[in-house]
């Protein structure tokens, strides 16, 4: 793309959802490719995603967005956390790249939808934000349409510090997700949602019974213990990946950030999971 060809169009202070329901009034082409301000495509972006498009029911191509080589320390923290099997289960692949799958929730940090989907489906059209994408892509598969997860179709996306930038990010996540338990069953009305809320429930009940019950303090606290050590050895584990820290006193620091960062998120998303399933309706929605 020449700068000549690049059009930037003001929308004011509206959310993303709509920014991007405007510019898919401007676009001019058949595919709409969607990324965040925080992120960047690989050169082969566009080439591997419109691969995917060849099959008419195929409306929709998502990628994983890897943390940039250039992220600092405690960026990396929090790529390394959302990535991380304990914080993001079976939807790693969202951070790190895995086998190619069909998809029915993918962010729009990373994802290019059939122009003509978005028009028959009347774009976003929703204050959601973030969840913005996961309205999106079950409205899509309410089409019978499929969205298709490709390693190949890769963004870095720079992340959030630990700790309050990412975990202010989480709760984020978080609140939406627990309300759309309820909003939205049919994409978020899974088990593993559950799971920080349930583990959160548990420090805290059996942290009193503990206290209580003198017989019970030794099995919690073996309990606190083993989970702590899992933490540590999955930290362990995501650091040795990152091919560009070097350093052993890097790696240390970088493995206690990332096993603190996971505990943290555990116990933020599980709180404010359990605050988005009490909500009645959330801020931004309007309806």
């Amino acid at each position: 793309m020449n700068a000549a060809d690049l059009r930037i169009i003001p929308t004011g202070p509206i959310s993303p959802a709509y920014k991007r329901d405007i510019g898919m009034q401007y676009a001019k082409g058949d595919i709409l490719a969607f990324i965040d301000d925080d992120a960047y495509p690989n050169p082969d972006w566009l080439k591997n995603a419109l691969e995917n498009f060849k099959y008419d029911n195929i409306a929709a191509v998502g990628g994983p967005a890897i943390t940039p080589e250039s992220d600092t320390l405690r960026q990396k923290a929090g790529g390394i956390i959302y990535a991380c099997w304990l914080v993001s289960a079976n939807r790693n692949y969202r951070y790190v790249p895995k086998k190619k799958r069909q998809v029915d929730d993918f962010p729009t940090c990373n994802l290019l939808v059939r122009k003509t989907i978005m028009q028959r489906l009347g774009g976003f059209d929703t204050e959601f934000w973030p969840g913005e994408d996961t309205k999106l892509c079950m409205d899509i598969t309410s089409l019978d349409k499929k969205i298709i997860y490709d390693p190949r179709v890769l963004v870095y996306h720079h992340r959030r510090p630990v700790f309050l930038a990412h975990l202010r990010q989480v709760a984020n996540y978080a609140l939406h997700r627990g309300y759309f338990v309820k909003r939205f069953p049919e994409t978020s009305f899974r088990w593993s949602y559950f799971v920080p809320s349930i583990f959160l429930i548990c420090i805290v009940i059996g942290g009193m019974f503990s206290f209580c019950l003198p017989f019970f303090r030794s099995i919690y606290f073996k309990v606190i213990f083993l989970y702590l050590f899992i933490v540590l050895i999955f930290s362990i584990l995501g650091v040795l990946k990152e091919k560009n820290v070097k350093y052993l006193f890097q790696r240390t620091i970088l493995s206690v950030m990332v096993a603190l960062g996971i505990i943290l998120t555990h116990l933020v998303y599980g709180l404010y999971f359990l605050r988005g399933l009490s909500s009645h309706k959330l801020k931004e929605e309007k309806r």
